[in-house]
């Protein structure tokens, strides 16, 4: 049957041109999500790619750099501890790290420093750190404990 208000011929053209302006809106629709997509993706490799650096110098109970001390460090979590020495002048520079938080402990010769905990790396971020070696103190034996006057 055929439309009262137009031919048969006339519904098909207006079917026709909605079925085009369809197909051209599903087009553009689809080429700006690929080109989101695309967009997305090359950011997120982008700031996957933005590694963090942490440096510092170990500085030694006299107040002087100490070369070639041990530098510890690992992520707060825990995983996967990983070890750097400092140089002639007490430097040591640790690269490419993720951005996270840190644990990082020095150590030269029975010495050591208190850990540093958490230290926040964003991505892409420098820190500097010093770290200062410490004499642990006396911990007191059982034997010299107080005993009580009778």
């Amino acid at each position: 049957m055929e439309p009262p208000c137009c031919s048969s011929q006339d519904w098909a053209e207006g079917a026709s041109r909605k079925g085009k302006a369809m197909k051209r809106t599903v087009s553009i629709c689809a080429v700006f999500l690929i080109v989101l997509a695309v967009a997305g993706g090359v950011f997120a490799g982008q700031h996957s790619r933005r590694r963090c650096t942490l440096s510092g110098t170990v500085i030694g109970p006299d107040d002087k750099p100490v070369a070639h001390a041990s530098v510890s460090y690992q992520s707060s979590g825990g995983n996967s501890p990983h070890a750097v020495h400092t140089n002639s002048r007490g430097q040591f520079t640790i690269s490419n790290l993720k951005a996270d938080n840190y644990d990082i402990r020095a150590s030269a010769k029975g010495v050591f420093s208190e850990w540093e905990k958490n230290v926040s790396l964003r991505a892409g971020q420098t820190k500097t750190i010093e770290l200062r070696l410490i004499y642990a103190k006396e911990m007191p034996n059982a034997d010299s404990k107080a005993k009580p006057k009778s």
